[in-house]
């Protein structure tokens, strides 16, 4: 999900270096600034992935499908 970035801006912020360092290690990245850029990619993916999932879920529920419990397991 990496585009290419037409303007970047200085922020300040104070994190937690091993907060940072830990992130950086699951994500895979060299610097401390790609793990910051890894990050909001992959929290902006997840929301959308979310959102898809939700949408999915509305359209199934509003198809009227019947689902049966062949196991009668939903009837304890």
């Amino acid at each position: 999900m990496a585009e290419a970035r037409q303007r970047t801006v200085h922020k300040n912020f104070r994190l937690d270096p091993v907060q940072i360092a830990r992130a950086q290690k699951a994500l895979g990245a060299s610097t401390e600034t790609e793990t910051i850029v890894r990050a909001l990619d992959h929290v902006i993916s997840e929301a959308e992935r979310n959102r898809q999932a939700i949408q999915a879920n509305q359209r199934f529920l509003k198809s009227g499908v019947v689902i049966q419990d062949v196991f009668g397991s939903l009837a304890q």
